[in-house]
């Protein structure tokens, strides 16, 4: 989908975050043409719905408008296009890259379900997709890749940009005027909320065994996201992919869930300094070579 290149006034922007507002949507400031909160306090505790203090913000500069999707009750799923040496292999035995939508579709053939459409959708400056919906009583929290690679969740604890904002001289644009969106899916709600079922005990392994394993896996979990949080500029990197690789491998050996560990490592490296897509990135990569040497 291609993305329209545009100009935003601080009167149009003032205007599509005062209309998010108007459906409950808590809003706050991010820098103009960026994705960066403009707040110097709590972005998710400053985001309101008053049109008072939003029109206060939008005075000052012609911010990108955030959206905290917590308070909002939105749950999005943001849909990334591949990079343009990933490969994947097809059924048929092709390689060619797939897109977040690509695997979406996948995914709900594979539970019997139809793509998730007929919601609120959003194209992004980078060629990607926000598909917006309401969220249930299940908390749903952040995840990127957890569902499949290039599929990431904003949720609780996360934020979107709002359509009508600038990353350059492309706008987030709307397909539709702005309207509440649909129920998040069941399906996709189960996936995002129900717990992963416990691996089941190799037959070899004693029981004994298997909870010191998972001991000493939950135990490597906290060591490595600390380390990795705790990581100084230039070591960054190579620490987060030695700790994706080692905790790659205890996923592998189904001695770990994948979603902790990925959500974990990204929200680690992010408090480190890293980027989330530069985090999700090595994340992926480090996970991927543990698999191939699951620990014993």
């Amino acid at each position: 989908m291609s993305t329209v290149k545009t100009t935003r006034t601080g009167s149009d922007l003032l205007r599509a975050a005062l209309d998010a507002a108007a459906l409950g949507w808590h809003v706050f400031p991010c820098a103009p043409g960026a994705k960066q909160p403009a707040l110097r306090g709590n972005w998710q505790e400053l985001a309101t719905t008053s049109p008072t203090q939003i029109r206060d913000w939008w005075a000052r500069a012609p911010y990108n408008i955030g959206l905290a999707c917590g308070p909002s009750g939105l749950v999005v799923i943001d849909l990334d296009l591949p990079h343009a040496d990933a490969e994947d292999d097809d059924e048929d035995g092709t390689l060619f890259p797939l897109s977040g939508a690509d695997r979406l579709a996948r995914l709900a053939r594979s539970h019997g379900q139809r793509y998730p459409a007929g919601t609120y959708v959003v194209d992004t400056p980078s060629g990607g997709v926000h598909l917006y919906f309401a969220a249930g009583r299940e908390a749903v929290r952040n995840s990127a890749g957890a569902l499949a690679p290039h599929i990431d969740v904003r949720a609780d604890g996360g934020y979107v940009i709002g359509a009508g904002s600038q990353a350059g001289e492309r706008a987030y644009t709307a397909r539709a005027p702005l309207r509440r969106p649909a129920a998040l899916p069941p399906w996709l709600a189960r996936l995002l909320t129900e717990p992963p079922e416990a691996p089941a005990v190799p037959p070899q392994w004693p029981p004994a065994d298997r909870a010191q394993g998972r001991a000493y896996a939950m135990a490597a979990l906290r060591a490595e996201t600390e380390r990795v949080a705790a990581a100084r500029p230039g070591t960054r990197n190579d620490t987060l992919n030695r700790a994706a690789f080692s905790l790659g491998q205890l996923v592998a050996a189904r001695l770990l869930p994948p979603v902790p560990v990925i959500t974990g490592l990204i929200s680690a490296a992010v408090q480190a300094g890293l980027s989330e897509e530069e985090a999700t990135r090595t994340v992926r990569s480090g996970m991927t070579g543990g698999a191939r040497k699951p620990r014993a």
